[in-house]
């Protein structure tokens, strides 16, 4: 059990990070291919189509093997931040840029009246309406980053499932062990639902709550 708890705390510094900067490049690639100009559009939509179609070990291999090849050096958890940063942010950039073409027209308008810009507009009209609509799916992106985070190991960096493998190994008790490091993920999974819950209610306002069917 220590080594699984040390095995969770390596996780757990594996997918905060990622949760965070994941859904920042979500934010950031979900405006662009609804509001920049056509190149950045273009640029944007490569790096979903890329990062979305590309299994997420075989970008971990790149990052960590095939780095080097081009003199870039990266680290295991290095890599793997860097991995599920960018896997992440693709997938949240389509929750961003569903709930942005959602808002009514009518508020772009309505502000460009009083004056605003157009980045105004989309920082202070437009993205905070947005970020409410697409809570639901980042949270599932995030809920999905917690079992995905096991997928470090493959490129040396032992994290829960890693410390799960070499208990395994020199123990011979895969059933117990796996047993156990699947449940540790059961309650980080419980514990991130619940507070997905509680922001949702937290950010809820009237015309925008969430509604379950």
């Amino acid at each position: 059990m220590p080594a699984l708890l040390r095995g969770a705390a390596v996780s757990l510094q594996l997918i905060l990070p990622s949760a965070v900067l994941g859904f920042v490049c979500g934010v950031l690639a979900g405006s662009c291919r609804v509001y920049a100009t056509p190149p950045v559009r273009w640029l944007a939509d490569l790096y979903v189509a890329v990062f979305r179609g590309f299994p997420l070990l075989v970008q971990l291999y790149i990052w960590y093997f095939g780095m080097p090849r081009l003199g870039v050096y990266l680290t295991p958890y290095q890599a793997a931040v860097l991995g599920f940063t960018l896997c992440s942010g693709a997938y949240h950039s389509e929750y961003i840029r569903g709930a942005l073409l959602s808002i009514k027209r009518g508020q772009i308008l309505a502000a460009h009246a009083i004056g605003m810009s157009r980045l105004q507009t989309v920082v202070h009209i437009i993205l905070p309406q947005a970020v409410r609509r697409a809570l639901p799916g980042c949270g599932n992106e995030w809920i999905y980053l917690i079992k995905y985070s096991s997928l470090a190991y493959m490129v040396t960096c032992i994290e829960l499932t890693g410390e799960g493998k070499i208990i395994a190994s020199s123990t011979f008790k895969y059933t117990e062990v796996f047993a156990a490091v699947g449940f540790v993920y059961l309650l980080l999974v419980s514990l991130a639902t619940g507070v997905l819950k509680a922001l949702e209610k937290r950010l809820s306002l009237p015309g925008f709550e969430f509604h379950r069917i």
